[in-house]
């Protein structure tokens, strides 16, 4: 194999082990805010933040392809 594919394996099997983490933070986050009663408020202020540091990494994937489409890395 190339070293070319293994950065292309490489970078693959990363990106899907991140979307797993935020799986599972997800789940984690559910069930403590299941079993603690917490209010709806308060949900939406945890999901959120789950949500925009999902986003986050995204729109970081986004701004790689862009960047190396156009040649700048």
């Amino acid at each position: 194999m190339t070293p070319e594919s293994y950065q292309q394996i490489e970078s693959i099997v990363l990106n899907v082990c991140l979307v797993g983490l935020f799986i599972l933070l997800g789940l984690a986050i559910h069930d403590v805010l299941k079993k603690n009663d917490v209010p709806l408020i308060g949900r939406v202020v945890a999901y959120g933040v789950l949500g925009l540091g999902a986003a986050g990494f995204v729109a970081k994937g986004i701004i790689q392809l862009i960047y190396g489409a156009s040649g700048i890395s």
